[in-house]
């Protein structure tokens, strides 16, 4: 019998439906997994304990009554700390909300409840996740399954880590420059960033909230499509079906591959002989819009990071680690007029791209240019954390800038990802490609 610890959300749901596995059972195995794991400390923040166990009761009351709620009811799952979870604490990675305890769920969280998924905990994060490595010295610092004395990725680094040490099935991120994709692909994980503003952030910590998406970190594509569904409260792609045959798949060959590690490289190139060899046309593209935009990610996001937190901030400044507060308060810098015709830069990029990619089924690169850096070494020195943080999420934050939805997928590389952007709310489209993908690089 396989290991319920290992088995994809899929599976266990359908291993409910047939009987052979009681929720109850099932979140039993969980919460003594993540307690008696070495790393479980520094992956969960805080268990909720009492509210799994109730959850689990319920769905195994539905389950004997053939009344479960959708394919995904009973599952456990995991918790970004800055999903608001009504009676315990969501600090979102950082002193400055310490003891913050919101009176009710964020709107995904309560959709999903709905669909019947168990809420395990609160997993750690980079502090208001404002970095894409995942290292907190405030509070702690997820493992990279790949290697264990680098960082996991960030901002979604105890989501990611849930998954890959088997304390989880799924882990709900959230991704703002790359918070879902990096740890997903550092970590050998599927990894969903949704289009901005699909998904409703109430209750949801903000970052900068006009980037600020929701997605989950998971083992399959079939399982992000079904955790989609329950995020909304609407209804999972189809994938049955899914082919690469007579699809164009563009590569973007503007920014992406810029001092790309060897590594990254060379997993990227087997996965498109993989993906070509199962039916996809492979058309690499140039997009001088990406390259124009890019420069003005520190306006765009730290301004809007520091607007937010600015009051929080200079309260307390002592309470940050250095690195994310120096990060923060360079968005003071940047005037109004700027942010506004960073914006006006951004929205034409995004015509002149949904104009350039029309004629393709998805666009590829390499979800990151770089291997997760080593944490002693990024609490030691400075530049290397800067040269770092940024090349980790140079790839991922294209996606961002240009508001669409991106899947990371774990190629046969440890570590190396490759990420699949689709259209502006075309996520059903991008995950029957992103499971063809799968199946071909399987």
């Amino acid at each position: 019998m396989q290991d319920w610890l290992t088995m994809s959300m899929a599976d266990l749901g359908r291993g409910i439906a047939a009987g052979e596995i009681d929720p109850i059972d099932l979140t039993e195995k969980y919460l003594t997994a993540i307690k008696a794991h070495p790393f479980g400390p520094r992956i969960y923040a805080r268990l909720t304990e009492a509210r799994a166990r109730a959850e689990a009761k319920a769905a195994s009351k539905r389950a004997k009554q053939g009344l479960r709620r959708g394919p995904l009811d009973g599952v456990p799952i995991s918790w970004k700390d800055l999903f608001d979870t009504a009676g315990t604490a969501t600090e979102a990675g950082s002193a400055l909300l310490k003891d913050r305890v919101p009176d009710r769920d964020a709107w995904v969280l309560a959709n999903a409840t709905k669909a019947g998924l168990i809420c395990l905990g609160k997993t750690h994060m980079s502090e208001l996740a404002f970095s894409g490595l995942g290292l907190n010295p405030v509070t702690e610092t997820p493992p990279c399954v790949s290697d264990e004395a680098a960082v996991s990725g960030g901002s979604s680094s105890g989501a990611a880590a849930s998954v890959a040490f088997n304390l989880a099935p799924c882990g709900i991120g959230s991704d703002t420059g790359g918070s879902v994709r990096i740890p997903a692909a550092w970590n050998d994980l599927v990894g969903l960033k949704t289009t901005a503003g699909r998904i409703p952030l109430t209750g949801v910590v903000p970052l900068a909230a006009k980037f600020d998406t929701i997605g989950p970190l998971c083992r399959t594509v079939e399982d992000a499509a079904l955790m989609l569904a329950a995020l909304e409260g609407g209804q999972a792609a189809d994938l049955k079906g899914a082919s690469l045959k007579g699809l164009r798949l563009a590569v973007l060959d503007t920014v992406a591959f810029d001092d790309i590690r060897e590594a990254p490289k060379t997993a990227f190139e087997t996965a498109l002989q993989q993906l070509e060899k199962a039916g996809a046309e492979i058309i690499y593209i140039q997009a001088p819009e990406v390259a124009e935009i890019m420069p003005l990610s520190p306006i765009l996001f730290t301004s809007e990071a520091y607007g937010t937190w600015k009051s929080e901030i200079e309260a307390a400044p002592d309470k940050m680690f250095p690195e994310i507060l120096a990060r923060f308060r360079s968005g003071a810098s940047h005037t109004a007029a700027d942010y506004v015709a960073a914006w006006h830069s951004v929205e034409r990029a995004r015509a002149t791209w949904a104009a350039r990619v029309a004629g393709f089924d998805a666009v590829l690169a390499p979800t990151a240019p770089i291997l997760p850096p080593n944490a002693a070494r990024l609490l030691t020195d400075s530049d290397y954390y800067i040269t770092e943080n940024l090349l980790a999420l140079r790839n991922t934050r294209i996606g961002n800038l240009l508001g669409l939805p991106v899947i990371t997928l774990p190629t046969s590389t440890p570590a190396c990802g490759i990420q699949l952007v689709g259209a502006a709310f075309g996520e059903e489209k991008l995950l029957r490609v992103a499971a063809a993908a799968e199946a071909a690089m399987s």
